[in-house]
């Protein structure tokens, strides 16, 4: 008991370490996780870019009420190239910058070819075009640029200048360094990372306890296979289970029932081996002691010694097919067999005995496809045509007849014997349990039972009756035909 709880202490162990590799909740945080962040990042950047823009949208909009108010204060003497511009600079229209020294602000009042009417000369004259279809009625452009080594943003407003005394354009650009935007730049990143940190660590929390909630069931399945002992095969309660858990629980009791069902049969192998050999054993030993003290002739105590051995030799070999029956029932099934030439195969390996008894022999077969092994219906037939020979008297009739419906083939056999009677019916499929003439182990008739019954069908014993006389014992096995594809 011992080396059976460390052994499979070891196993438990060796799967723990085995699946160290792969977590169901790392792989579920992770699956979660990974894209919800990916997502995040592209959101935050995305976000990022459009309050950026908006900001910038926004700086411009005061640069360009800037230029406006420029504009609006300037003055033409003559006419077009002809004429000579003069301005005279509100201080309104910097009062929008004052409020913060991080920034400043630079203007230049051109003409279009270029001379400075007012402003800094050092200011680079515009050499761009008017956008197509800009955001704005005006003739504005927004671009970047620098003034005595720092970058600023620059705001450039085409002017109609017209007055009494003259018309003209004017080129105003206001220039604004980019302190301020930056620094704004910096804090809304920095206010994004952390909403989005804040919600990347909620969503965590929340998928790692409803990853922890959700496994929870597993980690209870496991230890409940645990804490059992190594011979308790009941099943596993499934009415509190989630539905996904479902097929797990259902094929883990499927395997619990054959490994219940397989424990069974070998202890219930292993006790009636030793039952059964056992007697066939003790009166071998006691006829060879009869031998040696020369109780019985020589020749007798052979045929007796022999006859024992040849009863333990059936025993055993019945048993072996038994326990055969179990095994086959586990294993994969192979191709279709056809049960009308194992019937016949069979039929003729009994040919001797049939011949023996003088018997009134009849088989007829239909072709019956069978999905199992052909060991299981060679046993099947053998035993059944076996056990019906033994009970039909010298010169009776022995028929053999296999029928087949849309579903089902019937094997009968039909001897001509005493039939049984309706006690014996009801254990006559029990192991050790033979007929009235106890010739057999009593056990041809319970394998029998156990193939049909692996197969998924029936077997049953019936008295013949016929013209309100007993005429013999019909044997009757149906098995399920094999499903034939009828394209092939």
């Amino acid at each position: 008991m011992n080396q059976a709880k460390n052994a499979r202490g070891n196993t438990a162990s060796a799967m723990t370490g085995a699946g160290a590799a792969f977590s169901l909740r790392r792989y579920l945080l992770v699956g979660i996780l990974v894209p919800v962040v990916m997502f995040i990042a592209l959101d935050t950047f995305s976000l990022y870019r459009q309050t950026l823009a908006a900001v910038t949208t926004a700086y411009d909009r005061t640069l360009l009420a800037s230029a406006k108010s420029i504009g609006e204060h300037i003055d033409a003497q003559g006419h077009d190239e002809m004429a000579k511009l003069s301005a005279v600079v509100p201080y309104s229209a910097l009062e929008a910058f004052e409020a913060d020294n991080r920034s400043r602000m630079v203007y230049r009042i051109s003409q279009v070819d270029g001379r400075v009417v007012d402003g800094f000369a050092d200011l680079r004259m515009w050499r761009g075009t008017i956008p197509q279809r800009g955001p704005y009625a005006a003739l504005v452009d927004f671009y970047d640029d620098t003034f005595r080594g720092d970058p600023v943003r620059v705001a450039v407003l085409l002017q109609p200048v017209a007055s009494e005394q003259g018309r003209a354009m004017a080129v105003v650009q206001v220039a604004e360094t980019l302190e301020l935007r930056r620094a704004l730049a910096r804090q809304i990143l920095v206010d994004t990372l952390w909403r989005q940190a804040l919600l990347v660590g909620v969503i965590a929390l929340v998928v790692l306890l409803v990853v922890q909630r959700a496994t929870r069931p597993v980690r209870e399945l496991s230890a409940t296979l645990q804490a059992r002992s190594d011979g308790d095969l009941t099943p596993l309660p499934a009415n509190q289970a989630p539905r996904e858990l479902l097929p797990l629980l259902e094929a883990t009791n499927s395997i619990m029932s054959r490994l219940h069902y397989l424990l069974e049969h070998q202890k219930r192998f292993v006790r009636d081996a030793a039952h059964q050999l056992r007697t066939p054993l003790a009166v071998l030993k006691v006829q060879v002691q009869s031998a040696r003290r020369g109780d019985v002739e020589p020749q007798q105590a052979l045929r007796e010694i022999n006859d024992t051995v040849n009863q333990a030799t059936v025993l055993a070999n019945q048993m072996l097919s038994l326990a055969k029956v179990a095994q086959l029932r586990e294993q994969p099934v192979p191709m279709a067999v056809d049960w009308a030439l194992v019937l016949r195969e069979v039929a003729l390996d009994l040919a001797p005995l049939i011949a023996d008894k003088e018997l009134d022999f009849d088989i007829d077969t239909q072709s019956a496809p069978m999905q199992t092994h052909d060991w299981m219906l060679r046993e099947l037939s053998r035993n059944l045509l076996h056990n019906a020979i033994c009970h039909t008297p010298a010169g009776g009739r022995l028929s053999v007849r296999l029928l087949c419906d849309a579903r089902f083939a019937a094997l009968v056999v039909s001897d001509s014997g005493p039939g049984i009677s309706e006690e014996l019916r009801n254990r006559l499929f029990q192991p050790f349990s033979a007929g009235q003439t106890r010739s057999g182990s009593g056990l041809g008739l319970a394998i029998c039972h156990e193939i049909v019954l692996a197969l998924g069908g029936d077997i049953q014993l019936d008295n013949r009756i016929e013209h309100g006389q007993l005429q013999g014992l019909d044997a009757t096995a149906r098995l399920p035909l094999a499903m034939v594809d009828n394209a092939s």
